[in-house]
């Protein structure tokens, strides 16, 4: 009988970040998998040895919530840009939304479309979400069986026609219908009735803010929360804006209801006060609102109540994010950050005395958990892939155009100075990007809900 096959690559350093913190451990690589997880100094010979040396070497990070608009709109962004962009940003796992691409991923035929359109293009791996719409009640169990990581639902307007958003009713009947599945609901909460007629100068961030109050986030999440608890089914709160929104989930889940909620770095980062007039840049839904608001959810995520940090990646060209005009009412309503999740949430966290480990559960763990990637992807342990980011938490730098591979490079972080800067990343053991060496040929694997 044939022994454990060879161990291919090892990288090692004196802080990498293992489940039970930042520590010296060589990783040792078979077929694309870790194989174990051992000492500095446990190096096998024959192994193509990587030396991490002052870099951290953290999980590939996980983002669970990207628009990357393809096939249809891909002028937007598109497989191509978006997963070089992600690999830049030491993203080793995405999982792309389904809508803004044409078709809107609401049936397994859009799906095989959306899959057609990224195969042997994606610098990273890619999982997809199912759409749940008014009428596609019967496509969530054929989306579920051709492997969707989970669905997406709109409680209010979308922005685009082919997604359209639901109802009570029709969320509770696509809740029923995913709840003996175990698959996960991810809702945009702001509920239309809750949402006020914009009034005043439509170049100030203020204006916009003022339309898309708190309570129409709250007030949506109390409808998921109650629906959730009725009809036993996994929801997820997106890109939450407001502390009282984790609030409310956190009182939800300690009575039981499977919910869980995610923020994003632009929250986390910028405030309403800050934003100049006509800085389309930042507009998104819900805004980014006050510095208190701010500083509320960075105490709440330091207190566990957010379970992921994810980009909505959401970007658009210049001419629909209305740049001429500055107009916040008619802009398009998205932040484009995919590859500076790390970087931004770090100099943030450094900010406010957190230490770079407490990232991993953020950016790495806490996404895979939700998409049931746990185990497999955000973790350095034996069994899962080796998807691995050297960085460095320490040195800085200014965000210029061309260090950014989105297809447009307008983002609200232009110009910032930021910390923490990838030298390399790995996927499955093997080269996506490094810092100064051209791109490798797209490895990037299409993931499946059952694949192995």
């Amino acid at each position: 009988m044939g022994g454990p096959a060879p161990v291919e690559r090892v990288v090692r350093g004196r802080r990498v970040a293992l489940p039970g913190g930042l520590g010296p451990a060589s990783i040792h690589v078979t077929a694309g998998r870790i194989a174990a997880v051992a000492g500095y100094d446990e190096v096998p010979a024959g192994a193509d040895l990587v030396e991490a040396g002052d870099a951290l070497v953290f999980p590939g990070l996980v983002d669970t919530h990207v628009h990357l608009n393809e096939p249809g709109r891909s002028e937007w962004e598109g497989f191509a840009s978006g997963t070089r962009a992600a690999a830049a940003g030491g993203t080793t796992t995405l999982v792309d939304m389904p809508l803004n691409s044409v078709p809107a991923t609401t049936t397994v035929a859009a799906l095989e479309a959306k899959r057609d359109a990224a195969r042997d293009r994606c610098a990273v791996d890619v999982g997809f979400l199912g759409g749940a719409v008014p009428g596609n009640t019967p496509q969530l169990g054929p989306l579920h069986e051709a492997g969707v990581l989970g669905f997406k639902a709109f409680l209010c307007p979308s922005g685009v026609e082919e997604f359209g958003h639901v109802g009570e009713g029709e969320l509770r009947e696509a809740l029923e219908a995913l709840a003996p599945l175990d698959t996960v609901l991810m809702a945009h909460c702001e509920l239309p009735e809750a949402l006020a007629d914009p009034v005043g100068d439509p170049r100030r961030h203020a204006t916009w803010v003022a339309s898309r109050p708190v309570a129409a986030e709250t007030r949506a999440v109390e409808l998921l929360v109650r629906l959730a608890r009725e009809t036993g089914a996994r929801a997820h709160v997106v890109h939450a804006s407001a502390p009282e929104t984790l609030d409310l989930v956190a009182i939800a889940r300690g009575r039981g209801v499977r919910i869980s909620a995610e923020t994003c770095p632009h929250y986390l980062t910028f405030s309403a006060e800050e934003v100049p007039d006509g800085a389309t840049e930042y507009k998104c839904a819900p805004p980014i609102r006050d510095a208190a608001t701010r500083e509320a959810l960075w105490a709440r995520l330091r207190a566990g109540r957010a379970h992921a940090v994810v980009t909505d990646h959401s970007p658009s060209p210049p001419e629909l994010k209305r740049k001429e005009t500055g107009d916040f009412l008619a802009a398009w309503g998205g932040i484009a950050s995919l590859q500076l999740r790390l970087p931004a949430v770090w100099t943030e966290a450094r900010a406010r005395g957190h230490r770079a480990e407490d990232l991993v559960e953020w950016l790495c763990a806490g996404p895979a958990r939700l998409v049931g990637l746990e185990g497999r992807k955000g973790v350095i342990a034996p069994g899962a892939d080796a998807d691995l980011v050297l960085w460095h938490p320490e040195r800085e730098f200014d965000l210029r155009p061309d260090d950014l591979r989105h297809r447009h490079r307008l983002t609200p972080w232009m110009g910032r100075r930021l910390a923490g800067t990838v030298e390399a990343t790995y996927l499955r053991g093997e080269i996506a990007f490094r810092a100064g060496a051209p791109d490798p040929t797209p490895r990037g694997r299409l993931l499946l809900r059952t694949t192995s």
